[in-house]
Parts: structure tokens; C-alpha cells; sequence
């Protein structure tokens, strides 16, 4: 289920007025480079002497061996907690009671996605300033205000717009160079999402924020097409960079200016229905997001018979052969996937408060199901299936 807050429905595209009653749209300082993290230890320690480190294992390991140093020079009290088993409502109490049993003054968030949201979330219960240091280009998390709710068992639940961004923003290229190659792939994923959702969702808008918004979207769109192959063969240059910047900043950018008119549609619904089945869990954020922005175009094109979102859509094949992101069920590892299965995740996606009704028509399960089965038809039998369809 997807819970809203009032800021969130006042700029739905639905209702009759986008009534922004405040802009969360960047961190208040952002520092970015190779090895920068050093030169922004001052700013950190200007936020608070006691912070609590939120990560997953694996990085609070980082955090002891690398940033521990760091900390010690400005003489910081760190303490660390992890947000395992996930970022839930389980953990977040838990955390909660960490705060207050060290006296942390200051949250920082060390990780990927998950880590991002809830240090975030943990910041804005607690009423503490944030800091976030991405180790992954794979999502645009450690930007927003704005943070998804779990399960324990990592279904996703709601999401929470927070009352800013974070307060410090560390993208360290050199820590995000040591991220596999399959994270900033999904990024990639992730953000080109920005440009079919709000697209559709806000391209008809005359709000300037927002028409600001789906502009950079395109933008954004664009400079991942060009950029995205050769920036994965070079880790570490120029394009990679250039794509790095894209994935984490200018997609928060877009989130920022746009609001929850600009955030998702459909491809963020398939995400969410997705994470209900247990096999789709070891698939990254970004990877189900990139297949999503596949199944919205097949509704277009079933349900509308539109045949530029059939062009978006072949185009996006060759690109995602290219750089290598799922096309298919199959490819997210749902090749056994069930009926029962496909149609609960379906049905998630198609809650009455889900963002896929950000779309021009209506969809059923049954619609959604059919496009989620068919994101690689060839155009020519995608043509003669949408005829069939519009003609009923």
C-alpha cells in the first residue's frame, strides 16, 4: 500500500491545482570529487560532535577501517548501527532507541539505497541533521527528501516525503569507482525512468517548476543515451563521471523541482508490486525500475495503440542489450515466476493509491499482467496486438 501526505496530493497532476507548500529540492551542501570525503570531514563535524553511522554490514566494516581515521582527526564520538534486515519499521525502531541511548546529535548514512532511506527517515524522526555518502551510483536516494518504507522481508510498503534534503551530501568518486559495475548500471536504470514517467505524467503541465522538471528529464535522458556505454568501459574517466553525477544528482534534481507530479508512474508500480515476490529480491532497485519503464510503454501501446511509446520502446531494447539491463521477467531471475505470483504483484501495482494511475487511462491487473509478459514483442506484432486491443 502507498501512503501519501498532504504536501504529496497537492501536487498530483489529478487534482485541479499543483499547490507546492514547500521545496525540498537539494541537499544544503553537496560535496563531490575524488577523494573527497577528507575535505568534507570540517563540514561534517560542523553538525555535530556524536553521530550515529547508519549502514549495512558490509559498509559499517568500511566505515571502521577507512572513515574511522577521519572521524578520530575531528574528534567525533561515532557509534554505528545497521539497518538489517532491512530499511522497515522494525528497524527504524530500533534505531530510534540507538539514538537516544548514544546521545546522537547528527545521523550519517554510509551505503546504498536503503542505507540513504533510512538515514534519512531516522534524521527526520529524530530531528537531527543528516548526511549522506553514497558507495553506490545505483540510485538518486542520498539527494531527496524522500524516503520507501519495507517490510522486514523486503516488500515495499509506503513511502514518507521527509521536510528536507539532507543537510550534507559526500559523492566520493573514488568510493563509488569500488562499486560493482551492475550498480551503476541499475542506476542508469533508475534515472532514465524520470524522463518516461514524467513525461507522461507532467508534459502537459503549465506549472514552471514542473515544466523545469520533465525539461531536465529529458536532459537527463539524452545524456545517458550518449554517454552510458562509454562510461562503463571506463571507470573512473571523464563519462563516468558525467554519468555518476546523472544517476545521483541531476535524477534528485528532478525530483526536487518536480515534486511527487514528477516521481513516478507506472515503472516505480511495477518496482513496488515486484519486491512481493521473494525471487525478485536479489534484483536491484534500478534493474526492476528499467524493466517497469518497459511494461508502461506496452500499456501505452496496448491500451492507447500509441505507437511513438512502441518506437521508446524498441529504442530502450537495443540500449539495455548495450549496457546490460533486464528486458524481461526472465532476465530479473522471474523466469519461474507464477500465475499466483504475477497477478499478486500486479494487483499491489494497481492499488487505488498507486502512482500507476498517474497515467491518461485506466489499468486493470489483467492489462498489467499482459505487458508484463510481453516488454520484448517485436514492433511489428506489438502493432497488430495493440490494433486488436484498442479495436475492444
Amino acid at each position: 500500500m502507498v501512503k501519501k501526505t498532504a504536501a504529496e496530493l497537492s501536487s498530483n497532476p489529478k487534482t485541479k491545482t499543483n499547490v507546492f507548500t514547500s521545496l525540498s529540492i537539494a541537499p544544503n551542501q553537496v560535496f563531490r570529487g575524488a577523494g573527497i570525503i577528507e575535505q568534507a570531514m570540517k563540514n561534517m563535524a560542523s553538525l555535530g560532535e556524536r553521530p550515529l553511522v547508519v549502514g549495512g554490514s558490509r559498509t559499517l566494516d568500511f566505515v571502521k577501517n577507512q572513515l574511522q581515521p577521519l572521524f578520530n582527526k575531528h574528534q567525533l564520538t561515532v557509534s554505528s548501527a545497521t539497518y538489517n534486515p532491512d530499511c522497515s519499521e522494525v528497524s527504524l525502531a530500533e534505531l530510534k532507541n540507538k539514538v537516544a541511548q548514544d546521545r546522537a546529535d547528527l545521523i550519517i548514512g554510509v551505503g546504498g539505497g536503503k542505507a540513504m532511506d533510512t538515514a534519512k527517515l531516522l534524521g527526520y524522526k529524530s530531528q537531527l541533521p543528516v548526511v549522506t555518502i553514497p558507495t553506490s551510483a545505483a540510485t538518486c536516494a542520498a539527494w531527496t527528501a524522500l524516503s520507501n518504507i519495507y517490510s522486514d522481508e523486503g516488500a515495499f510498503q509506503y513511502d514518507v516525503a521527509l521536510d528536507r534534503c539532507p543537510d550534507l551530501l559526500i559523492l566520493d568518486y573514488n568510493l563509488i569507482e569500488t562499486a560493482p559495475k551492475r550498480t551503476l548500471v541499475a542506476g542508469i536504470g533508475d534515472a532514465i525512468a524520470k524522463w518516461y514517467e514524467a513525461s507522461v505524467s507532467s508534459g502537459s503541465s503549465t506549472s514552471t517548476l514542473i515544466i523545469a522538471a520533465v525539461q531536465q528529464a529529458r536532459v537527463l535522458r539524452d545524456l545517458l543515451f550518449q554517454k552510458s556505454a562509454a562510461a562503463l568501459e571506463s571507470p573512473g574517466g571523464e563519462d563516468w563521471r558525467e554519468v555518476v553525477d546523472a544517476t545521483v544528482l541531476l535524477a534528485g534534481v528532478i525530483g526536487g523541482l518536480g515534486g511527487a507530479a514528477c516521481r513516478t508512474v507506472a515503472a516505480h508500480a511495477v518496482h513496488n508490486g515486484l519486491t512481493h515476490i521473494a525471487a525478485a529480491h536479489d534484483a536491484l532497485h534500478g534493474e526492476k525500475v528499467a524493466y517497469g519503464i518497459l511494461v508502461q510503454l506496452r500499456l501505452e501501446e496496448m491500451v492507447q495503440n500509441n505507437q511513438l511509446a512502441a518506437s521508446a520502446r524498441q529504442q530502450l531494447l537495443k540500449f539495455y542489450a548495450e549496457i546490460g539491463l533486464p528486458t524481461s521477467l526472465e532476465a530479473l531471475g522471474l523466469e519461474n515466476v507464477t500465475l499466483a505470483e504475477l497477478r499478486q504483484a500486479a494487483e499491489i501495482a494497481c492499488h487505488p493509491d498507486s502512482d500507476i494511475h498517474r497515467l491518461p487511462f485506466s489499468v486493470s491487473p489483467e492489462q498489467l499482467m499482459a505487458a508484463m509478459v510481453s516488454t520484448t514483442l517485436p514492433g511489428e506484432a506489438s502493432r497488430s496486438v495493440s490494433s486488436v486491443v484498442s479495436e475492444d
